[in-house]
């Protein structure tokens, strides 16, 4: 036997078994409102009292139970204000003890009042720091004695019922927590993957998903590699940061290429992957960098283009203007007119030196392409090894001496035009890659496997008989057909001999203004010999012989050497028997032609002054100086 109250109550050991056994079968078995309920059953039997509640304060003047034991069951949970109650004591101070009396006491807490209360027991719950968080009571409408073994008891359970609240309070903040950084990881711009070491996915944020392609429930077993392209560089490039992780080294900034799950797109990212402490998993992160790979891609490529126009510049072509009037050149320029809206494939043919360039750029001018570039290649100019690696480029390490990435024509010409000079010149294993630009528009560099699209025009031009080329089976037919929609053939200088003279005079004003001479013209001798030569080497042949003379020139008017451009045989017969013209009537023949083509009209873009790229007041006084007057039934 025990003493226990200060009246000198004695309790038996087994009342104080029974006590411990309800604390600990109170206490023990549950969690949350689990615990609570039970906890308030148990209290109530433990102190012998019909009520008994555990509450939460809510930080004012307001309370809500979490588990109220009302006269031998559970009974809803009710909310109250704390203001002129005993519980208000319970909460700003320690343990509140009324033996009796209590509903005397409170006059205005009507539940006590009406429940007949007559004793009350309270005491606060605090967690480690001492922030009361909520309050234990037991009540009952018999007097309750004050006895130190109640009061143990009651602190026992309030103990326990102070370390559930806190805990269900962390558990809350850790639930808060954990939802918002759900939410910051699902929502995040940056994309999180958590991998093993063999790549697969173990989870994915809502970026990441986006970004790869794929929907939720294909992330888990997702295999990660599965997302890189099968080219040397990217798998290289994978490899060796997968290896780096395999190691527990922290993998920062690397850039990969990758290939989306839904429809293939390629996406590049930048890729941080930090392992797990444990070593068996990763924790990735990554952005997109698609933009800007494209960008850099775009930039160097306008680059390479730029590179290669300036270098276009530097080379002396005959592009300034096409010189001449002949009827011959008019038909093909009339084509040019024709085609060049369009953008149908153009085969131009003609002897070596007749212009087919310039006819192929006057193409590229007068087409709705004229503000992208017009890329040209020489296939003849260029060793057979090397001309598929000029037309579509190549990717590094693709065969000896490729060092690095070279973006090729075609892809330079994207959105504008590619000029393909001696296109008979193409070797036949190249010619079927081109046959697939020409009908797939896309092809891929030497040593990738990747489709590149390409908006290209091609215009080609030839100086051989590509239908004989068909016939002995050095050039493709299928692709003959395809490049030859719209054919265009250049005529040669001997088959536009009114041009002659336009051509001299254009040439020699070129070549003056280069090394800083006057020249008028050439001698009336000189000039019959011009018009009686062949001129096999056409206007290039024509080029070089003036350039030269007007170099070595010492009068301004030149006298060509006749052994610079000698008369074929028959020819100086011919010349001999023929009228000797001078250059005077020369001018006066092609001023009238000219004039016929406009009939007499000398003003406007369509007049003869535009045509001879004269000012009309200059034609209208060469007119008067020549003696050129129209005909009296033109005059109307």
């Amino acid at each position: 036997m025990n003493a226990d109250s200060p009246g000198g109550t004695m309790v038996s050991r087994d009342d104080e078994l029974a006590a411990l056994r309800a604390i600990v079968e109170g206490t023990a078995a549950e969690t949350g409102t689990a615990f609570f309920e039970s906890l308030v059953r148990h209290l109530a039997s433990a102190v012998d009292t019909q009520f008994a509640f555990v509450a939460e304060f809510d930080g004012g003047t307001h309370a809500r139970t979490l588990a109220f034991w009302f006269a031998g069951r559970i009974a809803d949970n009710i909310s109250w204000d704390l203001r002129g109650t005993p519980c208000e004591r319970v909460i700003a101070g320690d343990l509140c003890h009324y033996p009796s009396g209590v509903a005397r006491e409170f006059p205005e807490d009507r539940p006590l009042v009406e429940w007949g209360i007559e004793s009350y027991l309270g005491i606060p719950l605090r967690n480690r720091e001492g922030l009361t968080l909520g309050h234990l009571a037991a009540f009952d409408n018999r007097p309750m004695p004050a006895e130190r073994r109640r009061l143990s008891i009651f602190q026992i359970f309030a103990a326990r019922a102070a370390a559930e609240l806190e805990r269900l309070r962390i558990d809350k903040m850790l639930r808060e927590s954990e939802e918002r950084y759900r939410d910051l990881y699902d929502e995040a711009p940056i994309a999180y993957v958590q991998e093993d070491l063999e790549s697969r996915f173990i989870g994915a944020n809502r970026a990441a998903m986006r970004i790869l392609g794929i929907p939720p429930e294909q992330v888990p077993g997702t295999v990660g590699m599965s997302f890189i392209p099968d080219t040397p560089e990217a798998q290289r490039r994978v490899r060796e940061a997968f290896a780096s992780v395999g190691r527990g080294t922290d993998t920062s900034g690397v850039v990969l290429e990758l290939r989306r799950k839904d429809d293939g797109r390629p996406i590049w990212i930048q890729w941080w992957s930090k392992p797990d402490r444990s070593g068996k998993f990763t924790r990735t992160m990554f952005v997109d960098i698609t933009d800007r790979v494209l960008a850099e891609q775009e930039r160097a490529r306008l680059q390479a283009q730029n590179l290669y126009l300036q270098e276009e510049i530097k080379s002396v072509h005959n592009f300034d203007e096409i010189v001449g009037r002949s009827p011959a050149l008019l038909a093909v320029l009339e084509k040019v007119n024709r085609v060049a809206p369009t953008d149908a494939s153009v085969l131009i043919t003609g002897e070596t030196g007749t212009g087919k360039e310039l006819v192929a750029r006057a193409i590229h001018s007068a087409s709705q392409r004229r503000d992208k570039p017009l890329i040209k290649l020489n296939c003849a100019a260029l060793p057979t090894s090397l001309v598929e690696s000029e037309l579509f480029g190549h990717e590094k390490g693709a065969f000896s001496g490729a060092i690095a990435k070279r973006v090729g024509r075609f892809e330079l010409a994207h959105g504008g035009t590619i000029f393909l000079d001696e296109i008979g010149e193409v070797p036949i294993d190249v010619q079927a890659k081109l046959l697939r630009v020409l009908q797939e528009r896309e092809f891929e560099r030497v040593g990738g496997n990747t489709p590149i699209r390409a908006d290209v025009r091609v215009i080609a031009a030839t100086n051989r008989n590509l239908e004989q080329a068909v016939a002995s089976r050095s050039f493709r037919e299928d692709l003959y057909y395809r490049l030859n929609v719209f054919p265009l053939h250049v005529p040669p200088v001997r088959e536009r001999r009114e041009d002659i003279p336009l051509l001299t005079q254009f040439l020699i004003g070129r070549y003056a203004a280069r090394v800083g001479k006057t020249i008028e013209g050439v001698s009336r001798s000189t000039m019959e010999r011009f018009m009686a030569y062949p001129w096999p080497g056409n206007v290039r042949e024509m080029e070089n012989l003036l350039e030269r003379a007007v170099i070595l020139a010492t009068e301004p008017t030149l006298e060509i050497d006749p052994g610079s451009a000698p008369a074929p045989p028959g020819a100086a017969a011919a010349a001999r028997g023929a009228p000797r013209l001078s250059l005077e009537d020369i001018e006066r023949e092609h001023i009238l032609s000219v004039l016929k083509q406009t009939n007499w009209v000398i003003d406007g873009p369509r007049g003869a002054a535009g045509l001879l790229n004269l000012h009309p007041n200059t034609l209208r006084s060469r007119l008067k100086k020549l003696g050129i007057a129209r005909p009296s039934h033109d005059s109307s």
